[in-house]
């Protein structure tokens, strides 16, 4: 469990306020645009894999009637 800190602008520990600057964004956006595209493809090989081995199961039920 952490303890909580309490405490105002501008003491030590503490972050400070500055007036006439933008705050950087910490994301990437080339990075999480690059990998949403490769979890997407990911999941359409998955879903693929999961289709073919459905078709198969169903290739397979009806030769054994």
């Amino acid at each position: 469990r952490q303890a909580r800190l309490i405490g105002e602008v501008g003491d030590p520990g503490f972050a400070t306020i500055e007036q006439g600057y933008l705050e950087s964004s910490n994301v990437d956006p080339v990075k999480e645009i690059t990998e949403l595209i490769s979890a997407q493809r990911a999941y359409e090989m998955n879903s693929k894999v999961i289709q073919a081995a459905d078709d198969m199961a169903s290739v397979v039920s009806k030769n054994i009637r």
